[in-house]
């Protein structure tokens, strides 16, 4: 199946699963305009083109915190009805035109209530928009199947709540929890009773560890909190000296625990220092879950295809390699274990030998 050359017309044809694209990261450059002047706020910029390149410098600070901080218009935009039906299908529509097939949507349902929603009003427009959106993507001939993840803000204190509605919300699209937000000085132990709720009540959640703090994020996360998967992981690296695993990154590769991986957002963060050196392929190489994500496409300035241009032409990688990590992300998607099988089976790997 390898070609010497994959040229970018292929790559979008290829099939993807994406498991860790934040919503509130991901609007369109001109909705963000039109939605902003709706409501009366003001952006850096109004025209679309410079929006979306102020985005990209701004998140090219190597700084987490400022990072984070450029969702502060998004988010303006989020906070009514109209605002969250239109960039929720909107999203959906991009990940079609993108050639992904499953997506695991997240966003944090308390930054999304100052215009007077209530959580649950956030949450159910949010699928309707996110319903709108696979209906209309499958009328094209672009079906895409998306679940959501709810999360809580590790640095406030409504992760409980959260963790609530993600349990009430299972069987109306909701898939998993996770927490965002700040992660150095903010551990996830400390959310624990949201955790341990989601355990009981059999809700799957991810964790964002490993980027900004290290490997005590990392052993907190899955032997304190409990994950099945983690949002990043790329300090994992450090338990590995000379190929050579320790007791925590053996614990990760052997139990099966998905990378959700962003190669573009770490560069950014300065949680990784080049496409060519980013721990996903030294990962890969060997044996872990890797999975490939976008984190942020707006703020990041990527796609799912360009993440795998990037690593096809800067690390090397090979056609296997992309379906590799897009089974293994259907593999770990918080969805019935038939389904995923089925996914693979009836989409995935036809869609890479058709799309060669």
């Amino acid at each position: 199946m390898t070609a010497p050359r994959i040229d970018t017309d292929t790559l979008r044809r290829l099939p993807k699963a994406v498991l860790h694209d934040h919503l509130d990261g991901g609007l369109r450059p001109a909705t963000v305009v039109e939605l902003a002047d709706a409501v009366g706020h003001t952006l850096p910029t109004t025209d679309p083109a410079e929006l979306a390149a102020w985005y990209y410098g701004a998140a090219n600070s190597g700084d987490l915190v400022r990072y984070i901080a450029t969702f502060e218009h998004t988010l303006a935009v989020m906070q009514n009805r109209e605002g969250l039906l239109r960039t929720a299908e909107e999203y959906v529509l991009d990940l079609a035109e993108d050639g992904v097939v499953y997506g695991e949507v997240r966003y944090a349902p308390e930054l999304m209530v100052n215009g007077g929603l209530t959580l649950t009003e956030v949450v159910e427009t949010v699928q309707e928009g996110l319903a709108a959106g696979m209906a209309k993507a499958a009328a094209q001939g672009t079906p895409v199947r998306v679940g959501t993840l709810l999360c809580g803000m590790r640095m406030f204190d409504r992760t409980r709540e959260i963790a609530d509605l993600a349990v009430a919300h299972r069987d109306a699209g909701v898939v998993g929890f996770d927490i965002a937000g700040a992660e150095d000085g903010f551990p996830p132990g400390d959310h624990l009773d949201a955790f341990e709720h989601l355990r009981r009540e059999s809700v799957p959640f991810t964790i964002h560890a490993g980027e900004a703090h290290g490997l005590p994020s990392i052993h907190q996360a899955l032997q304190v909190c409990g994950a099945l998967r983690i949002g990043h992981g790329v300090r994992i690296t450090e338990d590995i000296v000379d190929g050579k695993l320790g007791r925590l990154a053996d614990w990760v590769r052997d139990r099966r625990i998905a990378l959700e991986m962003c190669p573009t957002s770490n560069l950014q963060t300065g949680a990784a220092t080049s496409i060519a050196e980013h721990p996903i392929t030294e990962l890969k190489d060997l044996g872990f879950r890797v999975t490939l994500n976008t984190d942020n496409r707006l703020v990041s300035g990527t796609t799912m295809t360009r993440e795998m241009s990037l690593l096809v032409e800067q690390a090397g990688w090979t056609v296997e390699d992309l379906r590799t990590v897009t089974v293994n992300a259907v593999k770990s998607a918080f969805i019935p274990f038939d389904e995923r099988v089925s996914l693979i089976r009836d989409v995935v790997l036809p869609g890479y030998e058709s799309a060669l």
